[in-house]
């Protein structure tokens, strides 16, 4: 039952639950014949995916356009923040703004990293037509999600100051300190409602639906611009009003799409037992969480290594900041635009984990293999398609007045943010590459991989930053420092997923390709000690 090739679910769970409502569903007619009950637009479109059965790359596809859009308006959702506060902030407050980014990434990506690895457990119980155990994945989501949102605001807090001298924003320029340590506060306090969304999100793609998360993120995306117009225009609240906004608007997210979640999948709708969650549950879970939240969060540290280090070449040799802050601008526009594009990348690369879990979970090896192959395929075409946009929008700046206005641009900002597209998106299918395979390896549960794979591209990253461009420029960097050595420090992020990408081809050829798996399968099983027919 498990192989059939219709185009539609085939778990009892949801022919059971969901086409019960839907398709197969009968009323008796005038006639005394059975009619069956039409259909609506969105139920249709928020039908779960068959990830087990068809043509795997038609599959993935289709599974992963939605989270791709999801992605693309997570991107816009933070970028909302960015054009708008480059267009009414100062320019010290836009680079105070953009200089939060890789330390708001360490945290919230952590808490992404555990949802997207809990998930996995979850999807291996959908695989196996195990209710009882999707129901206590389920759970041990709420518990773990609460109490590591906590911790997490908890640390963040108190060592804001220390990490926002990390990356060479220090009190000495009060307006950029200002700002970025406002932004931070705030959008940390919020952490358990983007962890909240993520956490339902991973849920609902589990079960093969991951359009429903994108028309909630819609709506939170569409609450965003709102909020931030209403708080930084006639409020005037600067970036403490952009924080507010985001936070708000994620949590309104949350909210919706949790009540769609228990209304829509009455397998999810909790009995008392459910909530005993036996310790062997939540260690399964953190197994396959933590490693991946700590390889996000040890590329966001990477990450602050490479903004630290462009801040310097806006710092002259007596420690004050360069007018206008151009390499911070420009590095910050160019960021914005690469990460924008990389949305594509993870969705694939979220489609692929969920395709694979599922596929895991029913002992479906080969087509693992398959799918895996045919994703790398699929990326190599949106690769293609980067480039292009990369190189287009790089023409003139032409992304620097999307995201700042036109008083903040110079040659210089455009000069600093030019360097850092073409160098990372001529390479930009490394990426694409790390992403897939990370991703593939994670949906197989093998965690230490992926987490070994993040220490991996610290160390590259650290090691890039801190020697090429000194190597490059024969000395200390400042603002005086030569363009070719700015060059040098945007190698650091190739160069760090190329030995990432390395380390994850062992498992790749080992498990995916050879298939040498020694208890294939039986993972997400054991938290539960059997499925419920």
């Amino acid at each position: 039952m498990l192989f059939r090739r219709e185009r539609r679910i085939i778990y009892p769970i949801f022919e059971k639950e969901v086409f019960s409502m839907n398709e197969t569903e009968k009323t008796d007619g005038a006639n005394g014949a059975s009619v069956p009950k039409k259909e609506g637009f969105f139920r249709r479109l928020s039908r779960p995916a068959d990830l087990t059965g068809g043509t795997p790359w038609k599959v993935i596809l289709l599974y992963a356009a939605p989270i791709m859009l999801s992605y693309l308006l997570q991107q816009i959702y933070v970028l909302t923040d960015a054009i708008i506060c480059g267009q009414v902030l100062s320019a010290e407050q836009v680079a105070g703004v953009n200089d939060t980014f890789p330390l708001t990434f360490i945290f919230l990506q952590f808490a992404f990293g555990c949802t997207a690895g809990f998930s996995v457990i979850t999807a291996g119980m959908v695989g196996r037509n195990d209710k009882a155990g999707t129901r206590r994945s389920f759970v041990t989501q709420i518990y773990l999600s609460l109490v590591i949102s906590a911790i997490l605001t908890a640390i963040s807090i108190p060592c804001l100051p220390a990490l926002l001298g990390v990356i060479n924003v220090t009190p000495q320029n009060k307006e950029v300190y200002d700002a970025a340590y406002v932004y931070c506060f705030i959008i940390f306090i919020g952490i358990f409602a983007q962890m909240g969304y993520n956490f339902i999100c991973g849920v609902l793609r589990a079960y093969g639906d991951s359009v429903t998360p994108l028309i909630f993120l819609i709506i939170s995306t569409a609450l965003n611009v709102g909020l931030d117009l209403l708080f930084l225009i006639p409020l005037k609240k600067g970036p403490a009003g952009a924080a507010i906004a985001t936070v708000l608007a994620q949590l309104i997210s949350f909210v919706l799409c949790t009540v769609y979640t228990f209304a829509k999948y009455k397998d999810l709708r909790l009995k008392k037992d459910d909530w005993k969650v036996p310790g062997s549950a939540f260690l399964q879970h953190l197994k396959q969480g933590v490693p991946l939240g700590l390889q996000f969060s040890v590329l966001a540290v990477g990450i602050i290594v490479m903004q630290g280090a462009a801040v310097k070449f806006d710092v002259g040799e007596n420690g004050a900041m360069t007018a206008g802050t151009p390499a911070q601008n420009g590095y910050g526009a160019a960021t914005k635009l690469i990460n924008f594009l990389m949305a594509f990348y993870n969705g694939l690369g979220s489609a692929i984990l969920g395709y694979n879990a599922q596929n895991y979970g029913s002992g479906n090896y080969r087509r693992i293999k398959k799918g895996t192959l045919q994703t790398l395929a699929i990326m190599l075409v949106i690769f293609a398609f980067c480039f292009a946009a990369g190189m287009l929008l790089s023409i003139g700046g032409a992304y620097q007045y999307i995201f700042m206005s036109e008083d903040k641009i110079s040659a210089e900002s455009i000069r600093f943010g030019n360097a850092y597209i073409y160098v990372d998106i001529s390479l930009y299918f490394v990426l694409g590459f790390l992403i897939v395979v990370r991703s593939a390896v994670q949906g197989i549960c093998k965690p230490s991989y992926v987490l070994g794979a993040g220490v991996t591209e610290l160390v590259a990253r650290i090691f890039a930053c801190a020697f090429l461009p000194v190597l490059v420029n024969g000395g200390e960097i400042t603002s005086s420092a030569s363009h070719a050595a700015f060059v040098a420090l945007c190698f650091g992020d190739p160069f760090a997923w190329f030995t990432a990408s390395v380390l994850l081809c062992v498992p790749l050829v080992k498990y995916i390709l050879l298939m040498k798996y020694k208890t294939p399968g039986k993972n997400p099983a054991e938290i539960t000690g059997g499925a419920e027919r």
